[in-house]
């Protein structure tokens, strides 16, 4: 199995342990990078400032509530720009308010998860998108 190489983009230090447990655990082949907010995604994406070496993402973890620039924006913003747009993009969020889910459809997120309370169901289901997403659904080639 190919390196996969997971963008998580995501503002909360607690959030960012367990996800990162989460994907240890699965024990599949992946390299995790985190930003921490909006603008570093997309200076990510872009390769700008302290990203200038980054490695185009093959999936990316994107929270809708971050500072700087929300998550709603950095999907919008990737789904429409001609390099990034066929990046599998899973919003992984708190909100379940409706208008946040029917907004990251309209911006083509590829699916829209709502991050369980409990540790355990956190786990299971960062475990479960991982294990979908690598092992079951064929990726975009890489440029």
């Amino acid at each position: 199995m190919e390196n996969v190489n997971i963008l998580l983009v995501e503002d909360n230090e607690g959030d960012i342990l367990l996800t990162t447990e989460a994907l240890d655990e699965a024990k599949l082949s992946n390299t995790l990078f985190v930003v921490r907010d909006g603008e570093q995604a997309i200076q990510f994406i872009n390769k700008q400032g302290d990203f200038k070496n980054a490695i185009t993402p093959d999936l990316i973890l994107l929270d809708v509530n971050l500072p700087k620039i929300d998550g709603h924006e950095v999907l919008k913003y990737l789904k429409s720009h001609q390099d990034f747009g066929q990046i599998p993009i899973i919003m992984l969020t708190t909100s379940s308010s409706y208008e946040d889910i029917n907004k990251s459809y309209k911006n083509h997120a590829n699916c829209y998860i709502i991050k369980p309370v409990e540790i355990d169901q956190f786990i299971k289901a960062v475990t479960q998108i991982e294990s979908f997403w690598i092992k079951i659904v064929k990726l975009p080639n890489k440029s």
